[in-house]
């Protein structure tokens, strides 16, 4: 409705891209946030956002891919569409076909800087993870267990016995640290987070450590 505020930055992460503001204000139209959990690749989605300086422009497309880890992406699990987003996109939000909020737009993938039918955006429970930590603390936390990891490539896998270049390899283990508590050592090979059985891409076991909250036990599934 035009109505401009005075808005106070509560946190900022900077690895998602996300930042949580405060404003004074009352009766704000809201929208339905949903799950991105739930998104299966081919199902519609929308795009808002202003495009070039065009406000309330709509998109439409697919997904194309969920989760979709980017490489050098720090593990940050991204809603990959075919949705035309362009600068100005940024920021906005994405709708399934039920009109609730899926996703933050995020990013591109082009050689020339403009849509080529590749486009990311941050999922919807990501950012509400975010948003909540940074409403709670003011930062985000990321959980560590004292393991230095590399990708295990293709060259790698079949030393480890592996088809497929899966997995985190274990290259240094800190002292006195959660992982060599729990029996982790140089040379070992993780290929699973939590209670999943199926190995699992490197950014992704990244990703399940990371969220995970100081305190809390996760399980791993090794490889020697």
């Amino acid at each position: 409705d035009q109505r401009r505020f005075d808005a106070e930055v509560v946190g900022i992460d900077r690895r998602t891209d996300v930042a949580l503001l405060r404003i004074a204000a009352s009766n704000l139209p809201v929208v339905t946030v949903g799950h991105s959990s739930e998104l299966c690749p081919g199902e519609w989605v929308a795009a808002m956002g202003a495009p070039f300086g065009f406000e309330r422009s709509v998109t439409a497309g697919v997904v194309s891919a969920n989760p979709r880890y980017m490489p050098g992406g720090n593990g940050v699990p991204l809603i990959q569409t075919d949705v035309a987003l362009n600068p100005g996109n940024s920021g906005g939000p994405l709708f399934d076909e039920r009109g609730n909020v899926v996703g933050m737009n995020s990013m591109i993938y082009s050689a020339s800087g403009g849509y080529f039918g590749v486009s990311f955006s941050l999922p919807i429970d990501t950012a509400m993870r975010v948003a909540d930590e940074l409403r709670a603390t003011g930062h985000v936390t990321r959980g560590h267990i004292g393991a230095r990891t590399q990708p295990l490539t293709a060259e790698l896998a079949p030393a480890f016995g592996l088809d497929a270049a899966l997995g985190a390899l274990v290259v240094r283990v800190d002292a006195d640290s959660p992982a060599e508590a729990a029996g982790l050592r140089s040379g070992d090979v993780v290929l699973a987070v939590g209670a999943a059985a199926a190995a699992m891409p490197y950014a992704e076991i990244q990703e399940r450590v990371a969220s995970a909250a100081q305190g809390t036990a996760i399980a791993v599934a090794p490889r020697r």
